[in-house]
C-alpha cells in the first residue's frame, strides 16, 4: 500500500489528520517512523507558502506524497494578527497557553462586538520527483483551504484541542476546546481543508 506522509510532529495535529484520512487506501506514516527529522522553515507571507514548503521538503526527504498544513487565526481588532505567524506568536518560549493568554491580554480592553476572528489553514499534498504521479503529478503540488469564522472570548474554555482552541468561540457559543473530536472535524478551518484532500486523493486512487 502506497503511503502518505503526515509532514507534522504536532501530536494533536496527528491525531487530527489520522482521523480525517482514515478511510483512504494510504498506509499514513509520521516523520518519527521514518527516522525523519527535519525543520522546515516557516518564513513564507502566507499559508500556502509554508504549507507547500513543508510538504515538498517531507515529500523528498521520505520519498513519498507527503501532506503538509499550515494555518493560523486572524483576529480583527489586531489587524489580522497573530496569523501566519500564530505557532510562533509571543516568541519561541511560550506554549499554547502562553500564546493564547498573550492574545487575551492584548485584547482586554476590546468590547465583545469587535473580538471577530476566523481561523485559516492550508493545506498541502506533494509528491517526489520520482514519484509515480497517480495523485499528484512528479514533483508537484496541490493545496486545499479551509476557514471558520468566530470570535475571541474573555477567558479560556474547555480542555480539548489545541492552541488557540480554548479561546476561539464558534457561532453556536462554544469554544473549539469544547467540541467532541467528530464535530471538531465537522467544523474546523483544518478539517476542511484536509477533507477536500481526502476526497481529492480518493478521486485519485480509484
Amino acid at each position: 500500500m502506497e503511503c502518505l506522509l503526515l509532514a507534522t510532529g504536532n501530536p494533536g495535529k496527528l491525531r487530527e489528520l489520522r482521523r480525517l484520512l482514515a478511510g483512504l487506501p494510504l498506509r499514513l506514516v509520521t516523520p518519527a517512523e521514518l527516522g525523519l527529522s527535519l525543520d522546515v522553515p516557516e518564513d513564507g507571507d502566507t499559508y500556502a507558502e509554508n504549507a507547500i514548503a513543508k510538504a515538498r521538503a517531507f515529500a523528498a526527504a521520505g520519498g513519498c506524497l507527503a501532506l503538509a498544513d499550515d494555518s493560523g487565526l486572524e483576529v480583527d481588532a489586531l489587524g489580522g494578527r497573530p496569523g501566519v505567524r500564530s505557532a510562533r506568536y509571543g516568541g519561541p518560549d511560550l506554549d499554547d497557553r502562553g500564546r493564547f493568554e498573550l492574545l487575551l491580554r492584548e485584547l482586554h480592553a476590546v468590547p465583545e462586538r469587535n473580538r471577530g476572528a476566523r481561523y485559516r489553514a492550508v493545506v498541502a499534498l506533494a509528491a517526489p520527483a520520482d514519484h509515480d504521479g497517480r495523485a499528484v503529478q512528479p514533483g508537484g503540488v496541490v493545496t486545499f483551504e479551509g476557514s471558520v469564522a468566530g470570535t475571541i472570548a474573555c477567558a479560556p474554555s474547555g480542555d480539548g484541542g489545541f492552541g488557540y482552541d480554548p479561546v476561539f468561540v464558534l457561532p453556536d457559543g462554544r469554544t473549539a476546546a469544547m467540541l467532541p473530536a467528530d464535530e471538531k472535524d465537522r467544523a474546523s478551518h483544518r478539517g476542511q481543508a484536509v477533507r477536500a484532500a481526502a476526497n481529492f486523493l480518493a478521486r485519485a486512487l480509484l
